[in-house]
């Protein structure tokens, strides 16, 4: 079993994995766990990051100069353990740097630092990624939270994604793993997503065009949480088809190739480029509320 970090400071519990830096648990005083639990029958995995990539390269191959390398869905940092930096009461930190295991399926030279602090009622998140190269560096990141559902003691279907900021804009699909060019018309009603299970039959629900750097997830009466992501340009919503027990709220770096998309990593939409010695962050935070904000 990888090694665990717990850290808290009375109004708020969390812990790490060192495999994969990845949230187990996220638990408010005298609350419940507002995590999935990670069942291996349902869906084997709590809150992984997603580096480098985000969603599915086509053919699971990434092409640099020429050269195809092997790399399955969302990458490899959520399969690998991290060096555990720093085990404080309230503050952890882990630390993933390029082994000969990356770079049979990244060809890059990288150091990822993932922070985790409790502040008040917030878990805050910081991802470093630093360049130690003399060549630019090309990659995607993101989070991929499973939160329960329902939250508390409400009504299922009652649950919604409330965002900060009218999203009227259209989203995109998967057509299989990679993106569909077509655009569909947003299932969010002014600020309010209702999160029908029909919502995922085609998969996820991807926003690319996105005006909110804050949601908050819930059902009215009941407790919410609240996701904030300054740093993150594009936002997935996912639950497995049916009667999923849990809905996942995933900010993003990029997403999956488009479809016909057969170009070099470099030129892949939302891959970031860093040059060398450079160190870019991306920062998240989650917020449990006691109540769900009234809907709009």
């Amino acid at each position: 079993m990888s090694q665990l970090v717990t850290i808290g400071n009375g109004q708020l519990t969390a812990i790490i994995a060192a495999k994969g830096a990845e949230l187990q648990s996220l638990v408010p005083a005298n609350g419940r766990d507002v995590l999935w639990s990670g069942d291996a029958e349902v869906w084997p995995w709590h809150a992984p990051n997603l580096f480098p990539i985000v969603g599915a390269l086509a053919g699971d191959e990434l092409v640099h100069d020429g050269v195809r390398y092997p790399m399955k869905q969302h990458g490899f940092l959520r399969h690998s353990v991290c060096e555990v930096l720093e085990a404080e009461p309230d503050a952890c930190a882990f630390r993933l740097i390029d082994n000969s295991d990356t770079r049979e399926q990244y060809p890059f030279a990288f150091a990822l630092t993932i922070a985790y602090r409790v502040h008040g009622d917030r878990l805050e998140a910081t991802f470093s990624l630093h360049n130690p190269d003399h060549v630019p560096i090309y990659a995607s990141i993101g989070i991929h939270p499973g939160f329960r559902r329902p939250l508390g003691n409400t009504a299922r279907d009652a649950h919604v994604v409330l965002f900060d900021q009218p999203e009227p804009a259209p989203i995109r699909r998967l057509g299989g793993r990679t993106l569909s060019p077509d655009a569909r018309p947003t299932p969010v009603e002014g600020r309010v997503l209702h999160l029908k299970d029909a919502l995922f039959d085609e998969d996820a629900v991807i926003f690319d065009r996105l005006n909110s750097r804050k949601i908050t997830y819930g059902a009215p009466g009941g407790p919410g949480v609240e996701i904030s992501f300054a740093d993150f340009p594009d936002l997935g919503i996912w639950a497995k088809p049916g009667i999923a027990p849990f809905v996942c709220l995933e900010p993003w770096q990029g997403m999956a190739s488009p479809e016909g998309f057969e170009g070099d990593f470099a030129e892949k939409p939302g891959v970031v480029a860093l040059e060398p010695g450079a160190t870019r962050e991306w920062r998240y935070a989650i917020r449990i509320l006691p109540e769900m904000p009234a809907l709009p």
